[in-house]
Parts: structure tokens; C-alpha cells; sequence
């Protein structure tokens, strides 16, 4: 199945655009969760468990595994992903990005020994970096193209001769010269919903991943009305800490479970009103 493929059935079949991001951390896990011999495993199961009927995509941070020295857990997480979350489109959030000889090696780490569908991945260094991960149509590649953080306008939104801002020929092309076999997605964060709007524009249906809404602020009704395509799809809104921290007690995964849910239930109400056009 193509990625463009997986991504459409995802969507479909659970009736939700919510991203739960994987990104465990130690201080910050229940004492009996912490005690265990795998923590970052045991409190990801759970956390899948009670999150799956309102997510259609998970997507661990590498960085949260590797600085701790628990990339067999990571490793673990991704095959009990595989087992359980059916239909889902598992994201290793990586950011790689090197010439082609170690982009290859970095491929080969995200599809075969984690076994994700998609990558994120840092077009800095130009497209001929990402034909490693995008050359088997069956994986996606998710292109940094305008990140939530504050700083990203320092280079991002630096006009270029022909009057565009980088964020936005970054977007013209990964729709075009680099999307040769139709797998490529963008990042674009909550935070700048005019922006949003401006690559939706350029790019068509193209998937987008949706980082920011939450604790770094973004609003889900500004973001859903510029990002939405008119079949009321297109984003994956991603939350990590709004749903994997939504209690540091004992029952943590009833309450990620109950955030994920809101966090759905809120998508789907402002995509049937977007969708009827009614003002937000």
C-alpha cells in the first residue's frame, strides 16, 4: 500500500485526525510506571491502550529513547504498535537530514529496525537528501516545513527573490520536484495558523503534520479552518504532553485516554462546521 494510501485509510477507519506523541520522560512517569524494569515501555502500552480508539497516528520523539539509552524500549513501543494499533500510521519523529550515503543508513534505521511508516526528515541540505527515505512509496517522509517554535521565522520566513518566503518554496516543492512518488507530508505548527493557510494553498491535498496545539499554545479552531481540505481531512493534529501528561498520577491513562477523546471530539465538531462553512 502506498503511504498516501495508508494515510487516507487511517482517517477513515478511526474517524479521527489526533497524533499521540510518544515522549515519555522519567521524572515524569507515575512512581509505580517508574519502578518497572522498561518504564518507557510499560507507560507507552499503556498510553496506546487507552488512546486507540480516538487516534489515527502515534509518533515517538527519538531523542526522548536515545538520551536515556532506551532505544530498546523505543524498538519495543514500535513493535506493540504494530500489533495493536491497526490501521494506524506509525510516525518516527527523527529529523534527519544528511547527504546521501548517510541518509540511506538513517532510512534504513526508521523502516527497517523501527519500523515506521513515516519519517520526519530536514530538507536543509537540499532534495537529493530525501531520496533515500522517500524511494519506497510505501514509507512517508515528513518534511520540516514551517515548525512551531518561536524562532522558526529567523529562517523560514526569509524572502527570497521571487517574493515567497523559504517555509513556502520548501512547501512548492516537496508538492512537486521532490514528490516523485506521492509520500510526502509536511510539518506546519499550530502556532501559525496565516501561514497554515498559505502552504494548504500551495500544496493541494498533500498530508499535513500538525505539531503545537496544547502546551505551546496553538488554537484548533484557527488551525482546523486554515489547514482542513474541503473534504474535511488533511491534518494530523499532533499532542504529546496535553495527552500523555494529562495526569502524573495513577490513573494516567484514563486521563490520556479522556484527553485524546476530547481532543477528537473537538476536531470532529469543528470539521462539520468548516465543512458546512459556517464562520468559526
Amino acid at each position: 500500500m502506498r503511504y498516501q494510501e495508508k494515510i487516507e485509510a487511517a482517517w477513515t477507519s478511526s474517524r479521527s485526525m489526533v497524533c499521540v506523541g510518544l515522549d515519555p520522560q522519567l521524572d515524569r512517569l507515575p512512581e509505580s510506571i517508574r519502578s518497572q524494569p522498561k518504564p518507557f515501555l510499560a507507560f507507552n502500552q499503556a498510553i496506546i491502550d487507552a488512546t486507540l480508539p480516538y487516534a489515527c497516528a502515534y509518533k515517538p520523539q527519538f531523542a526522548y529513547y536515545a538520551a536515556e539509552n532506551r532505544l530498546d524500549e523505543l524498538r519495543e513501543t514500535m513493535a506493540y504498535l504494530k500489533e495493536k494499533a491497526l490501521q494506524r500510521v506509525l510516525i518516527l519523529d527523527a529529523k534527519r537530514g544528511d547527504i546521501g550515503s548517510t541518509a540511506d543508513q538513517y532510512a534504513r534505521e526508521a523502516f527497517e529496525v523501527y519500523g515506521a511508516d513515516a519519517v520526519t526528515v530536514n530538507p536543509y541540505m537540499g532534495g537529493d537528501t530525501l531520496v533515500p527515505f522517500s524511494r519506497d512509496a510505501g514509507k512517508g517522509v515528513i518534511v520540516l516545513c514551517k515548525t512551531s517554535n518561536p524562532g522558526s521565522s529567523e529562517l523560514q520566513d526569509l524572502v527570497l527573490e521571487g517574493g515567497n518566503p523559504l517555509y513556502l518554496e520548501v512547501a512548492r516543492k516537496a508538492a512537486g520536484d521532490w514528490n516523485g512518488n506521492h509520500n510526502l507530508a509536511l510539518v506546519v505548527g499550530a502556532t501559525y495558523p496565516d501561514q497554515l493557510a498559505r502552504i494548504r494553498a500551495e500544496v493541494g491535498s498533500m498530508p499535513l503534520l500538525v505539531p503545537g496545539i496544547g502546551a505551546q499554545g496553538g488554537d484548533l479552531a484557527a488551525t482546523l479552518k486554515a489547514g482542513l481540505r474541503p473534504d474535511g481531512w488533511g491534518l494530523m493534529i499532533n499532542s504529546s504532553r496535553g495527552i500523555i501528561y494529562a495526569s502524573g498520577g495513577e490513573d494516567f491513562a484514563e486521563a490520556a485516554g479522556h484527553a485524546a477523546r476530547e481532543l477528537n471530539d473537538s476536531c470532529l465538531e469543528l470539521q462539520a462546521k468548516f465543512r458546512k462553512g459556517t464562520p468559526a
